[in-house]
């Protein structure tokens, strides 16, 4: 079930932040001061007993919504998480008034590519040295959320040469489904 994320979910978000980035996880303290923010939208994901298995979220500038971070447990990942999660997501920045989302995301995180890709998400840039203290690159992306807005309700599209079906495409979210490391 996604619901909006609440002060309580803070210490279980830094447990997966730990397990999914570790190096450049944020601590409790930065995960409290990225949700408190101002502009921020943060959802998670949590089961029947009310256990935390994903959290994503973003920054609303009144132009652009810029996505902060997507984390899937790595025991509930390939279950459509982070899928549903941004969905969640593009919907309510759409509600918000956004017309487009950024978003980052590491070079080498071949998943990620690979859900962002069946969104409609475009490279736009590339961000030398961007995930520290690796020093890997990553890749600056962007969707037109009303035009994905538009073919989300209008149901399958055809898709372009080269692009999978909406039905590869969903098997495609739902296998690659994963921790998403390096969205910011």
């Amino acid at each position: 079930m996604i619901r909006a994320l609440s002060e309580k979910d803070i210490a279980s978000i830094a447990t997966l932040e730990h397990e999914l980035f570790g190096a450049g996880a944020w601590s409790e303290a930065l995960v409290r001061q990225e949700i408190n923010a101002p502009a921020r939208t943060y959802a998670v994901d949590v089961d029947d007993d009310g256990t935390l298995r994903a959290y994503a979220g973003y920054w609303y500038d009144g132009d652009d919504a810029e996505l902060m971070t997507i984390g899937v447990g790595r025991q509930h990942q390939q279950q459509g998480l982070a899928t549903s999660l941004l969905r969640y997501l593009l919907k309510e920045a759409a509600l918000q008034g956004a017309h487009r989302m950024l978003l980052e995301v590491r070079v080498d995180n071949t998943a990620a590519l690979a859900l962002y890709k069946t969104f409609g998400f475009e490279r736009i840039g590339l961000r030398k040295r961007y995930y520290q203290p690796e020093g890997i690159d990553a890749y600056t992306m962007a969707l037109d959320i009303d035009r994905w807005s538009a073919l989300s309700q209008a149901g399958p599209v055809q898709p372009q040469e080269g692009q999978p079906s909406d039905m590869q495409a969903k098997r495609q979210n739902d296998s690659m489904d994963t921790g998403l490391e390096g969205n910011r």
